[in-house]
């Protein structure tokens, strides 16, 4: 018998059941030995338990009654904030076109004159 046939794999061994992220052995603790009764009077207090409770007959209009009245809600906070929005933004741009100035600007600081290079055309005097 060769020494590699005769050493078991890292993790193969029999009493080994899993490895941790740092390949330290991890083997599960012994069970009691009335585990599997504990667990099936445990599974049937809870299954009796279970059948025991009703549901409340107007649980699903209730539910949806609260749903609608926060939907309701809901929209009506979304439209006050989008009103809200657009009232500020008007009154800002008003307020910025209120602040340009009086007096005329450079385009409008001729003499009244057109300032055309040929001749104009007549008026019709009406």
């Amino acid at each position: 018998m060769k020494h590699h046939d005769a050493t078991p794999s890292r993790g193969t061994s029999q009493d080994r059941t899993s490895q941790d992220r740092s390949g330290h052995e991890r083997s599960e603790p012994p069970r009691p030995p009335d585990a599997e009764r504990t667990e099936r009077e445990l599974a049937d207090a809870l299954h009796a338990l279970a059948g025991g409770v009703l549901p409340d007959p107007d649980a699903y209009r209730t539910a949806r009654g609260e749903w609608l009245r926060r939907e309701r809600r809901r929209r009506l906070v979304l439209t006050v904030l989008v009103a809200v929005v657009f009232a500020l933004a008007t009154l800002i741009g008003l307020w910025v076109l209120n602040q340009a100035p009086a007096e005329p600007g450079v385009i409008f600081s001729g003499d009244g004159a057109a300032a055309a290079d040929g001749p104009s055309l007549p008026r019709l005097r009406g």
